[in-house]
């Protein structure tokens, strides 16, 4: 892939997938404008991405945050000039409960950070992906198609992803913008190891991971960027 020349913007930029998609674009050339809530994890990437000759910008950004939101986008165009690309990446999976332990509230939460954050980031980065006939991916996941055990919220945010992808990349066809939703399975990323680590059997718990995978084994996060 060579994207040199171009601005992607990546959210949820410091782990994981985001990490892995900041890294693989850096490479391919692309000015990396990244955000994520924790500064130095983002101050150590880009110091990272920019000692191998990449180019990475972080902003910290709140992205349940419609203001920040705003903010990331009008500073990446003025820093560089022009949006290509925009990698929805940000969110969360909250621990497994039964729905009768989670409140309403904490479902509303879910959707602010996993889907109407997606929708402010598109909504802002739009009318410049518009002028360069750019792209969106959003991060979705495998579980919003299967379901998942005791994972209502995250479930269900994540099915919402891949629809309103669907919508919005009928809309934007007729102005030349792609937008595509990526359904992950398990990826080994922080958020898996933490997970692992709070289970009674960590090693059966990291097995059950590897095993609900055709290849045998999670995939890396750079084969998810």
């Amino acid at each position: 892939m060579d994207y040199r020349g171009k601005v992607t913007i990546v959210t949820g930029g410091t782990h994981g997938i985001g990490e892995g998609c900041v890294r693989v674009f850096a490479e391919a050339g692309a000015q990396v404008v990244f955000c994520a809530r924790g500064t130095k994890e983002g101050r150590d990437l880009e110091r990272k991405v920019t000692a191998g000759g990449g180019i990475a910008h972080f902003v910290r950004c709140d992205v349940s945050k419609e203001k920040e939101v705003r903010a990331l986008v009008d500073g990446t165009v003025a820093r560089f000039g022009r949006i290509d690309c925009l990698i929805n990446n940000a969110g969360w999976h909250p621990p497994h409960r039964p729905i009768d332990d989670f409140t309403a509230q904490d479902f509303r939460d879910l959707l602010e950070l996993n889907l109407v954050s997606m929708f402010v980031a598109c909504q802002q980065a739009l009318p410049y992906l518009r002028k360069t006939k750019g792209n969106i991916i959003n991060m979705s996941s495998l579980v919003g198609s299967i379901g998942q055990l005791h994972a209502t919220t995250y479930v269900a945010t994540k099915g919402a992803i891949t629809a309103f992808s669907k919508a919005l990349a009928i809309d934007e066809a007729a102005h030349g913008v792609r937008v595509n939703s990526v359904s992950p399975g398990n990826i080994w990323t922080p958020l898996w190891k933490e997970a692992v680590d709070a289970s009674r059997d960590k090693a059966k718990a990291r097995a059950a991971g590897e095993a609900a995978q055709l290849l045998g084994r999670m995939g890396t996060i750079e084969e998810a960027g």
